[in-house]
């Protein structure tokens, strides 16, 4: 065992320590955050991002290190940046249609109701005379 540390270490080691800081931030802000529509942002986006540095951190040392090549990491990644986008967005089109169907509002407001030529899950965005419009425009 030598005593100096190769660069695919240094960089695995990096990569391990930077996803673990973007779950941990992601975490934080699943806690933190006020509501629904905002905790989704944790753990879709910066988790997602934590957990894609900690598999990239995987490959660089079996691969650098070890001089071995697994699919493994490759899969678990084409599997999580698949599916956290899908279910974060079926999460909050869950959401909305609750809203609307007299839920309890959070911070935001309740949601304008769609038009008719629209589908249940569309999110009109707010605009002069509907709820949660902006009073300096």
């Amino acid at each position: 065992m030598s005593g100096a540390a190769s660069f695919g270490e240094w960089l695995a080691s990096g990569l391990i320590v930077l996803g673990a800081s973007f779950a941990l931030i992601g975490s934080w802000g699943l806690v933190r955050l006020p509501s629904l529509m905002e905790r989704l942002h944790g753990p879709t986006k910066v988790s997602t991002l934590g957990l894609g540095a900690i598999l990239a951190g995987s490959i660089a040392f079996f691969q650098l290190v070890k001089g071995e090549w697994t699919t493994h990491e490759v899969l678990v990644s084409l599997f999580l940046f698949v599916t956290a986008p899908v279910s974060a967005n079926m999460i909050a089109k869950a959401h909305l249609h609750r809203l609307r169907q007299g839920g309890q509002p959070g911070p935001a407001g309740t949601p304008a109701a769609p038009s008719e030529s629209s589908d249940w899950a569309t999110y009109e965005a707010p605009h002069e005379g509907t709820p949660g419009a902006f009073a300096d425009e």
